[in-house]
């Protein structure tokens, strides 16, 4: 069988985004706020099962985004512009607004709170080293040297991912939206540009150093060109400028976003081309999962498109290093207006359908390669 996963959110509930902001104002109780999480999160898990899907994860219903869930709100202000999207809206930074560094929750939190409601294998995603690294500039700050915080970023992220295998995670995947970014010249987004990257990929691999071989084999990074408000911020980047460098980090395995590009098979023939380099230069090659359902575009895939994809795929990935995936997190953040969609329940109902016909699909995929012996 062709592995599958999710990359990490789902869309919230309506009722969940809307007693999250009541919240904020005082109108309902945190107590309030935390039945509803729980039942975001059981129909998440529940729903997810009935796709098939063999490894489920809560699909970050309790968090704001996927980038402030280490952070305390008190400890960090309003910083730079991280990305503009496509359709002009832009997200921002946040700032360190005192030191040291230190995570406040850990993703963990999520894997055991998940765990009473399936027997099912799980997975979950984490914060990049490579994002939390722009919330202190190059100078530091007073008494903190930019060393001193990347240190504690790493250490951090370190530990925020051993304690998802502690806690009952198979999978942890680091998000790595930040990757594709970086390659963009753009003065709208001062931190990003080619020689962002090599200091993405520094730290992603201090984190992974950290970890245990068995650990480190079970991590993947994914990456995409962003996914917000149906919207991405460096669709634009070619991925000849990437992948090359992605294949860099020495994690376990890649998730890597193709549905939704104009050639997905050349996705693909990068990715092999690649493979058969790391290949011929003694190294391992790792196992990447191809993303065959675009959560930006509400029409749904069929189980037949994403077999056909993954067997074009397998074209140029030999069958034992590929897998399929989501392009992206459905939903990076609480607040998700999805323009395309209409509203957040109708998302959340495309997006378990989206699921189901990848999970369906990579198994008669799975079905075909196993018949013709590749």
């Amino acid at each position: 069988m062709l592995p599958t996963e999710q990359v990490g959110s789902l869309p919230r509930p309506a009722r969940l985004q809307r007693t999250v902001l009541d919240a904020e104002i005082g109108v309902v109780s945190q107590a309030e706020l935390r039945e509803e999480q729980e039942l975001a999160v059981k129909d998440t898990i529940e729903r997810l099962t009935q796709t098939g899907s063999p490894i489920v994860s809560d699909g970050e219903q309790r968090r704001q985004s996927f980038a402030s869930y280490p952070l305390a709100s008190d400890s960090v202000e309003e910083g730079p512009v991280f990305a503009v999207f496509a359709d002009g809206h832009h997200r921002v930074v946040p700032s360190l607004a005192r030191a040291p560094f230190r995570f406040h929750s850990w993703a963990a939190d999520d894997v055991r709170a998940a765990r009473q409601y399936t027997e099912l294998p799980l997975k979950q995603a984490v914060i990049s080293p490579s994002m939390l690294s722009l919330m202190v500039p190059e100078t530091g700050l007073d008494g903190y040297s930019r060393g001193e915080f990347l240190g504690d970023v790493v250490e951090g992220c370190a530990e925020d991912i051993r304690r998802c295998f502690r806690a009952g995670a198979i999978r942890v995947s680091i998000d790595f939206t930040e990757g594709r970014l970086a390659l963009r010249r753009d003065l709208r987004a001062p931190w990003a540009g080619p020689q962002a990257l090599a200091g993405f990929i520094d730290l992603l691999n201090r984190v992974l150093d950290r970890l245990s071989d068995t650990e480190r084999s079970a991590v993947g990074v994914h990456t995409c060109p962003g996914n917000d408000n149906d919207s991405a911020h460096s669709a634009d980047v070619d991925y000849a400028e990437l992948i090359p460098e992605l294949f860099q980090i020495e994690a376990g395995y890649f998730l890597v976003q193709a549905a939704s590009e104009q050639e997905p098979d050349r996705v693909a023939r990068l990715v092999g081309r690649e493979l058969t380099s790391l290949r011929g230069a003694g190294r391992a090659a790792p196992r990447v999962l191809i993303g065959v359902t675009n959560p930006t575009n509400p029409k749904l895939e069929t189980a037949e498109g994403v077999r056909d994809q993954l067997l074009r795929a397998a074209r140029f990935i030999p069958a034992e290093l590929l897998g399929s995936t989501d392009d992206c997190g459905f939903s990076p953040y609480l607040i998700d207006d999805k323009p395309r969609h209409g509203s957040p329940d109708f998302a959340r109902d495309v997006a378990f359908a989206k699921i189901a016909a990848r999970v369906r699909g990579t198994e008669l995929a799975s079905s075909e390669l196993a018949g013709s012996g590749s």
